[in-house]
């Protein structure tokens, strides 16, 4: 069978920092929907990295007393790390250092040129270094007490003056508002789309595309002209081009997989990716991606990280407290979609051991040790079903992929997992309501068509929540004994059901339960 492309990619990385829960949040959220995909017969590509040139990454080298390379190299191993120890499935990372990129950024920089939309300038205007990002007068926050000017994310802004290379932005206003028009889902979600347009309307000035050496030497040299590197968001956002052989665009990854499905970002850099990067692909005559993805930022307790407060966390130390599909699951069901989240240690417990431990790990372990001790450690045999097992296997086979997959189009995976869990509530009353505990004296032969209902349901359960707990749905499907090629979707069907006589071993908990005070240790 044909498998559709799909090609998704997360923001990269800036080097600046290390990774803490928001870029968490961000990586896992995109490694879900790349999962998702590819157990529902796509042929998935999925990019994730680091940005590593720019102002900010040169000054922060220069205070640490090392190179910028040096610099990027150390943080740039831990973003690689965050990778591996969320368990994620990216098919490459790619590092903006890298010489394959330097040769795609410039070889957009000449498309741009040719297209006849740069020229050279000088720039006069409020800079944000922490940001790089240029701001108007009218953007910018006075503080009384000092005169400082600071961005509406409270970074400082300086006063620059340099020569410097532009892209004529300000031809793209019009052009650019034409396409949000015929392209209404080209921003996610719809608050993050209003902002866009209602800011474009208010006409776009041209953008400041390069540095002058004097000023910063790390960056991507401009073609033909030793004296300005790239500026680094024309630098960064090419990445995406760059992850599948640009400027190579005859080859087969290139033409397989652009344009993009997905780029998922912050809700913070919207601007850079839904109104610099079109511009610069229809400038390019590069087709534009389909879908920007904006998410929210994630609070800690109701305030937001800082370092100064103390409540920054890390990917490790998370999964060290919470363990690796327990934060994955925490933090895609909790997080609203494209909205603002809070994280808190008592909502994490108290949400892990409800949903996982209680719900879906309880009605998997005690269904499976009845069958091990009372059906000779095998899937037992069935009779004919009734109406109520009917009904469950009905709602599992048919309604559980559709509804999910009408949601997961709309990549609200909270959503997903309510309708997922809609059905483990319905799965545990099914075993209340039928106790097979009690059929053991009473009625055997039912007890095991009841035994035998619920372990194709937690089949069905545990390849479904692959893309969320990798690592514990496999423990599940292990445990029943399902091959590695029958852990797809399509196998969401009564064609594929438990086969009676399957020997399985004693069962393991997959999740356990965790307490307030082991979470606060």
């Amino acid at each position: 069978m044909n498998k559709t492309p799909f090609y998704i990619t997360t923001a990269i990385s800036y080097v600046n920092g290390v990774p803490h829960l928001g870029h968490a949040y961000e990586i896992i959220l995109t490694d879900v929907m790349a999962r998702f995909k590819r157990l529902d017969n796509h042929d998935v590509y999925f990019l994730t990295g680091t940005d590593e040139h720019g102002e900010k990454v040169a000054k922060t080298a220069e205070k640490n007393g090392v190179t910028p390379k040096e610099f990027a190299d150390k943080n740039a191993a831990t973003f690689i790390k965050m990778t591996e120890t969320l368990n994620i499935s990216n098919d490459d990372f790619i590092r903006t250092t890298q010489p394959h990129h330097h040769l795609a950024a410039q070889a957009m920089w000449e498309k741009l040129h040719a297209n006849g939309d740069i020229y050279l300038g000088k720039y006069e205007g409020w800079y944000s270094v922490r940001e790089e990002a240029y701001f108007t007068e009218d953007e910018l926050i006075t503080v009384p007490e000092t005169k400082e000017r600071i961005t509406p994310n409270g970074t400082e802004a300086v006063w620059v003056e340099e020569e410097s290379y532009f892209f004529k932005l300000s031809k793209y206003t019009d052009i650019l508002l034409k396409f949000y028009e015929n392209n209404p889902d080209f921003i996610q979600p719809s608050t993050r789309r209003n902002e866009i347009i209602s800011f474009v309307k208010q006409g776009l000035k041209d953008l400041s595309i390069s540095r002058h050496k004097d000023r910063l030497s790390w960056g991507i040299p401009v073609p033909n002209d030793e004296n300005h590197v790239m500026y680094v968001w024309l630098d960064a956002l090419t990445n995406y081009l760059t992850g599948i052989g640009f400027p190579d665009e005859a080859s087969e990854t290139y033409k397989k997989y652009w344009p993009a499905n997905y780029h998922v970002i912050g809700k913070d850099i919207t601007r850079f990716h839904a109104i610099y990067w079109p511009a610069f692909l229809l400038a390019a005559q590069i087709e534009t991606p389909k879908t920007i993805w904006a998410h929210g930022f994630i609070n800690v307790h109701g305030q937001k990280m800082s370092k100064s407060i103390g409540n920054v966390l890390s990917p490790d130390g998370l999964v060290e407290t919470y363990g690796l599909d327990q934060i994955r699951y925490f933090l895609m069901r909790e997080i609203p979609h494209g909205q603002d989240g809070n994280f808190g240690h008592e909502q994490a417990i108290n949400r892990i051991n409800a949903d996982l431990a209680n719900g879906l790990g309880n009605l998997a372990q005690r269904t499976l040790s009845m069958i091990y001790k009372n059906c000779d450690q095998q899937i037992p045999d069935h009779g004919d079903f009734t109406e109520s097992d009917k009904a469950l296997l009905d709602n599992v086979y048919t309604l559980m992929l559709k509804n999910v997959r009408i949601v997961m189009n709309d990549f609200k995976v909270h959503r997903a997992l309510e309708e997922i869990w809609r059905v483990v509530g319905d799965a545990n009353a099914y075993i209340d309501e039928q106790a097979p505990w009690a059929l053991r004296k009473q009625n055997p032969e039912r007890m095991k068509t009841v035994l035998y209902v619920l372990s194709d349901v937690i089949r069905c359960l545990a390849i479904i929540i692959q893309p969320v707990v990798p690592q514990s749905a496999q423990s599940m499907l292990d445990q029943l004994k399902i091959s590695a090629d029958e852990r797809d979707f399509a196998m969401i069907s009564s064609d594929y059901a438990m086969k009676p006589g399957t020997d399985i071993d004693k069962p393991q908990g997959v999740f356990p339960r965790l307490t307030v005070e082991e979470a606060a240790a």
